[in-house]
């Protein structure tokens, strides 16, 4: 439910980290500024994504890890949810391959944590503005970038690459740590990873993802 009586001035924004220490600190930057509110606070995925959709923020500042899901695959729904709400990711991910998806997926600012004191203002009231904004030695090293690939993208590792295959084969996470010698846990930690960078979350999605990479062939899959 929007505020119809809120300052037009005014840009509300919902922090999303679950950090609650960098949570407050994020709070004493943006109360310190007469244009910026927090209005709402959130410490995993779902949370973040039903604070966007009560409050229909003009900013939510999204860190990328969070408990309770994937943050980059959450973008789509908070934009479906409350399309006039920009997406500001703050983390600590400094690889270009990060910023490329979240650039991909309906953001419009990537800040790095370790800049956060200098950029994440500028970049709330660019993205509320509608404009973009990147960490500049991140968009540096972003324009230095080949292009990527046909195949899977270059930071999918040869590990992920073997789980990804044995997921679109139809195992278990159970079935895939006995035929890689891994544990559970770390097949599932692999698996959030390849769902991060390749933004499939289904088993479907990852399928014809294989596919497309000819990872495996139609017949296997």
């Amino acid at each position: 439910m929007t505020d119809d009586s809120r300052d037009p001035t005014e840009i509300t924004v919902v922090l999303a980290d679950d950090h609650v220490v960098v949570r407050k600190g994020l709070r004493l930057l943006l109360d310190a500024e007469p244009e910026l509110r927090v209005v709402a606070e959130a410490g995993t995925v779902p949370d973040a994504v039903r604070m966007v959709r009560a409050h229909h923020p003009g900013v939510i500042v999204l860190d990328l890890n969070m408990p309770g899901g994937s943050s980059l695959e959450a973008i789509a729904t908070m934009l479906e949810q409350a399309p006039a709400t920009a997406i500001v990711v703050l983390t600590m991910q400094n690889e270009p391959s990060f910023a490329r998806q979240a650039f991909q997926a309906g953001a419009l600012g990537f800040v790095l944590k370790e800049a956060a004191d200098d950029e994440l203002l500028g970049a709330i009231r660019l993205a509320a503005a509608g404009e973009t904004y990147l960490n500049p030695r991140l968009g540096a090293r972003l324009a230095a970038q080949p292009p990527e690939p046909a195949g899977p993208p270059d930071d999918l590792s040869e590990r992920e690459v073997e789980v990804l295959k044995l997921i679109a084969l139809g195992h278990t996470n159970a079935e895939i740590a006995g035929r890689l010698y891994l544990s559970v846990r770390t097949v599932e930690s692999h698996r959030s990873h390849i769902q991060q960078k390749t933004l499939q979350s289904s088993r479907a999605e990852l399928v014809r993802y294989a596919l497309a990479h000819g990872l495996v062939d139609v017949d296997s899959a």
